[in-house]
């Protein structure tokens, strides 16, 4: 009868129509470069023809898998919006928007890095990427609700208690990022922070020979942030600089309250260098100096952490260390598939390392 609706075609008649097993079909689904050209190409023309959609549903009910992995970021608050309009019309408000140099959201350019890289890591092992984002009293909801949905769940350090991560990692793979946490139980993926401002403040201190120093930290639970304090000290100890004596103020890694915590520092003697935590607190502190004309490097040098795309189109542009953002994602999926896979046996931390990327904002060296 026409308009009549036929059954959905299965993965049965997949098999059936390539001439392969139902196992194979599935390969081709989930890891398709697992799977040799020509067989692949005959499963794909049948699903193509066939019009085959495959079920999630059915897929975790045959293999008690979901073929999802989970990534668990943190929410950010809604910045205000204290523009003041000057017309609407037609319904269009027209803003004066000189004096705003930063999106709301900016501070997310490092986990936008981290998701690109988590999502091109589960595609490319045929898996589907859930990210969940929140915080506060909807924090514990969130993390139970995705915990139910993924075979494995990859979360940003001090984002989760560990008692919920605990409660979570009875049911499913949990990996940490940013942090070294084996003695907590879990499988875990961070950078060489300690290491990295280390060697750029070694840079700053020893080869540029510049003692009148100050440091934008972080917020103060961040883990990144502990570990590259640590190395910011050690560096100054290494070169014969009391820590004691350096001026420390903390942040949010946020580009605005970096802004308001430069000024304030610029308002005094004006230091030589400013180190900062993550490249938005340092881009924050370009700011503050362009507004109140102080020159970058002839008159203060500027280093960041990271290496976010903004850092590379900044005036000028800035001096950071590099950490490969987009493979933290990438390990972080690899760490799921491989504790899924051998499920047993002792909680493993991968360390990646970073370089320092010489700019502008603190040059090789200094013009006489």
């Amino acid at each position: 009868m026409a308009g009549q609706r036929t059954a959905p075609p299965t993965v049965y008649d997949v098999a059936s129509a390539a001439g392969v097993s139902i196992a194979t079909v599935s390969r081709v689904l989930r890891t398709p470069d697992a799977v040799r050209e020509g067989t692949r190409d005959r499963v794909q023309a049948a699903i193509r023809t066939l019009g085959y959609v495959p079920s999630g549903n059915a897929r975790a009910l045959a293999g008690k898998r979901t073929g999802v992995v989970g990534l668990l970021l943190p929410g950010f608050d809604v910045v205000p919006d204290e523009r003041p309009d000057l017309v609407t019309d037609g319904g269009v408000r027209v803003v004066d928007d000189r004096r705003h140099v930063t999106q709301p959201f900016s501070s997310n350019l490092y986990f936008d890095e981290v998701l690109r890289g988590a999502e091109v890591e589960a595609w490319q092992r045929g898996l589907a990427l859930m990210v969940a984002a929140g915080r506060g009293p909807s924090r514990d909801v969130i993390v139970n609700d995705v915990a139910g949905r993924v075979d494995g769940l990859a979360v940003l350090a001090q984002t989760v208690p560990d008692e919920l991560l605990e409660h979570v990692a009875r049911r499913i793979p949990v990996v940490v990022l940013a942090d070294d946490r084996r003695s907590h139980g879990f499988d875990s993926v961070s950078v060489d922070n300690a290491a990295g401002m280390r060697t750029v403040v070694s840079h700053v201190v020893g080869r540029l020979g510049i003692r009148s120093i100050a440091y934008v930290a972080g917020p103060i639970d961040s883990p990144d942030d502990m570990e590259r304090a640590a190395g910011f000290r050690a560096a100054l100890v290494e070169h014969g600089v009391d820590p004691a004596d350096v001026p420390v103020v903390h942040g949010d890694f946020g580009r605005a309250r970096a802004r308001e915590l430069a000024t304030s520092l610029f308002e005094g003697a004006v230091p030589r260098a400013v180190v900062c935590s993550n490249d938005q607190s340092a881009l924050g502190t370009l700011d503050a100096a362009a507004a109140l004309g102080i020159r970058v490097p002839e008159d203060v040098v500027v280093t960041g952490f990271d290496g976010i795309d903004a850092g590379r189109f900044s005036q000028p542009r800035l001096t950071t260390v590099h950490q490969p953002m987009g493979e933290l994602g990438r390990a972080a999926v690899r760490a799921i598939v491989e504790r899924l896979a051998r499920p047993d046996g002792p909680p493993r931390a991968v360390r990646l390392p970073v370089e320092v990327l010489l700019r502008e904002s603190c040059p090789p060296v200094l013009d006489a």
